[in-house]
């Protein structure tokens, strides 16, 4: 066989991504009331934007069972888990003890971000587990790519994040004064404020500059996630596409609904992989 690689739901992979390179995804929940919902595995309510909808990282029990799958698949290979950051969940904690009876074979790395962040390192390390390279090789990878990996995002409203302790109390009330339009990027792991504007236009072409800025002119992967919003990632896409001549990959999707209910409806956000050979193969579905 060869090694298996595992992310969270919150990396917003597509399925069809998933099912080629045997990806195993494991879910975060969605706390609805008193219900405990899997991403990915239970149906969603139609709208997750309540302030009593919160979310919840994957338990070390549950991540045992799933890297104990990923084990057995990988006949005796090994296993490399790519997870949301430390400082956005307490799902890579909780890896951290899952993984303590494996014996070194179940290694997990910190992409430092959220969404595609967590998405294309994952996906880089499941390619190149698939041409049959060993555990150290695949590992080195997703660490590399999520070092490199550049995530921005651009939120109608900060409530969403300051109730869910994603931002400080104090970014919030400087991002929603004047019923300014912050920019985000994700710092070491952490979401921090970036820059205010006045509309959501000028946020959207701060964002926009941002990943142009971050691509420069290297082969770049990019994606554009949005929470409900597909007319306006659709157009941030398009711009992208103009203004970064080395494209190698350009992926517009969904946020993951444990992501979705942090940032709020019409939220964009753009993850940008500067690096030297494309992470996708052509004819991988986006």
């Amino acid at each position: 066989m060869s090694v298996v690689v595992v992310t969270d739901s919150a990396a917003s992979l597509n399925p069809a991504l998933v099912e080629r390179y045997s990806v195993i995804v494991v879910p975060l929940h969605v706390l609805v009331g008193d219900r405990q919902l899997r991403e990915g595995v239970d149906e969603m309510p139609e709208s997750l934007y309540s302030a009593t909808v919160t979310t919840s990282g994957a338990s070390p029990g549950e991540l045992r069972e799933y890297y104990s799958r990923a084990y057995d698949a990988s006949d005796g290979d090994g296993v490399v888990a790519v997870h949301i950051s430390r400082k956005l969940s307490g799902t890579w904690q909780a890896a951290r003890k899952a993984i303590e009876d494996f014996d070194g074979k179940v290694r997990i790395v910190d992409s430092l971000s959220a969404g595609m962040g967590v998405g294309f390192p994952a996906l880089a390390a499941a390619r190149l587990a698939a041409t049959g390279a060993g555990i150290d090789d695949v590992y080195e990878s997703a660490v590399s790519v999520s070092k490199r990996g550049r995530s921005f995002a651009v939120v109608d409203r900060l409530d969403h994040l300051r109730r869910g302790g994603r931002i400080s109390t104090a970014a919030a009330l400087l991002g929603t004064a004047l019923a300014m339009k912050p920019v985000l990027h994700v710092v070491d792991g952490k979401l921090i404020l970036k820059e205010k504007t006045r509309t959501m236009s000028k946020a959207v072409a701060k964002l926009v500059d941002a990943a142009v800025k971050e691509a420069g002119s290297e082969p770049t992967a990019v994606a554009v996630q949005h929470v409900g919003a597909a007319g306006r990632a659709d157009e941030v896409a398009a711009q992208l596409r103009d203004r970064i001549p080395g494209l190698t990959e350009l992926i517009v999707t969904e946020f993951s609904a444990t992501l979705g209910v942090h940032l709020g409806p019409g939220a964009v956000g753009v993850v940008v992989i500067p690096g030297s050979s494309p992470l996708v193969e052509s004819g991988d579905p986006a």
